[in-house]
């Protein structure tokens, strides 16, 4: 049996509506006063909302669309109200029936499933939209995911297709859903690789004005250190951009502030004096983007996304290492500094052996990494000369080496299609 509310506005010559419903055959499941139509229906939960209202006001009709938004219901209203503009108002606020000096109990029955019928042909439109719209971006994702996998993996866009039709019959996945994940992984691989390059440039910074402080080779230190500055001003305005400000603003704005902080030491003429405060701002820099990277790594992928962090985290301590041997070649207390060198050495070794026993593995990936263990040992042998300029030079010449070796490795496993797709 159909269940009706029956809500109406003050009116001494409305009809005995219960008593009419009733007969008609329909279940009442409530009456009152239309002063209260959302609070009401939602109590109820009517298959059919009937108002009784001989002039309908604008708060009947708002409270009428604020009802639809929340939980979609057939309208019958009755009505003494023939203007157009009026019907105009009670059809966009979701009125199914608008009946205008036409009550008889015998017609109630018709009426009621007029209003039950519209409603759902609504229903159906809406959900035939709905369907066409989750089709175009389906398409959509379909296509910029194609563009990814074309330019990380230099393929056609047949082949790319082919890419995404298989992981989708190997998932058991609509080809749009794994396109969509192809989009997340490679946006959030992107924010991982720029926040892990935020790390290795306050150490790249440190490094560079520790080599301008010692007066060696300092002119081509000052125009490494002018592109790492606008690499990290790069870096924190695409990560802004593009990462979720509700999820992310407060550590990127805690970056952003760090990196204030170190550029506004940074653009003072290099002083050995001040090195340590430098250092104690890029260590900052380093712990906010470490925060950035953790949190983009809980952000459900983090099994195929680890590794790009692994491989960033290389990129920070290899400049680490140099940073650390040339400003212990300018220190008082050398034997202070030796610890941390050790330490650091033993950070980017366990990452090294994580790396080459990691199973995500291509020719170019065990090329570049072969390469890096290579500038490692360079490193390694150059950081005890580091007292003399030839070896100053040799331990900046190694950490630029590594820079390259590991940016290279660190967009490879970015690029890969594990990351991309999963697997």
């Amino acid at each position: 049996m159909t269940s009706v509310l029956l809500l109406s506005t003050p009116d001494p010559g409305a009809p005995a509506l219960a008593t009419d419903f009733a007969a008609a055959g329909f279940s009442v499941c409530g009456e009152g006063d239309c002063a209260h139509l959302v609070r009401e229906t939602l109590r109820a939960g009517p298959d059919v909302l009937v108002c009784w209202a001989p002039r309908p006001t604008t708060d009947l009709l708002q409270a009428i669309a604020t009802l639809q938004a929340q939980q979609p219901v057939p309208v019958l209203c009755f009505t003494q109200d023939a203007g157009v503009e009026a019907l105009q108002r009670a059809l966009d606020a979701g009125v199914h029936a608008w009946v205008v000096q036409g009550y008889a109990p015998q017609r109630l029955r018709p009426l009621v499933r007029l209003a039950q019928s519209r409603e759902r042909h609504e229903r159906q439109l809406r959900e035939k939209v709905a369907e066409l719209g989750e089709k175009l971006d389906e398409r959509k994702w379909i296509d910029k995911a194609k563009g990814i996998l074309m330019q990380a993996r230099h393929v056609s866009e047949e082949e790319a297709f082919q890419l995404l039709r298989n992981a989708s019959m190997h998932g058991n996945r609509r080809v749009g859903q794994v396109s969509r994940g192809v989009i997340d992984a490679a946006r959030i691989a992107e924010a991982i690789n720029r926040a892990g390059q935020q790390r290795m440039l306050s150490q790249r910074l440190v490094k560079l004005h520790a080599l301008a402080c010692s007066r060696t080779d300092a002119a081509a230190a000052a125009v490494l250190m002018k592109e790492s500055v606008q690499r990290v001003e790069e870096n924190l305005a695409s990560l802004q951009a593009e990462l979720s400000p509700a999820t992310y603003g407060d550590l990127i704005a805690a970056a952003q502030t760090g990196w204030k902080a170190l550029r506004q030491l940074l653009e003072a003429p290099p002083r050995p004096a001040e090195l340590g405060r430098i250092d104690e701002r890029a260590e900052a820099v380093v712990a906010q983007a470490d925060a950035l990277v953790l949190a983009l790594e809980s952000s459900g992928l983090a099994t195929q996304l680890h590794v790009i962090n692994v491989a960033g985290r290389q990129r920070m301590l290899s400049q680490r290492m140099a940073k650390l041997a040339l400003v212990q070649a300018l220190a008082a207390d050398k034997a202070a500094l030796e610890p941390l060198l050790e330490e650091t050495a033993a950070q980017f070794e366990r990452g090294l052996g994580e790396l080459l026993a990691a199973p995500l593995s291509t020719p170019e990936i065990r090329l570049v990494l072969g390469r890096g263990g290579d500038a490692w040992k360079s490193l390694r042998a150059a950081v005890p000369t580091a007292g003399q300029a030839a070896g100053r030079m040799r331990v900046a010449a190694a950490s630029e080496e590594l820079l390259e070796v590991f940016d290279q490795l660190t967009g490879a496993y970015q690029r890969s299609i594990e990351v991309l797709i999963g697997g």
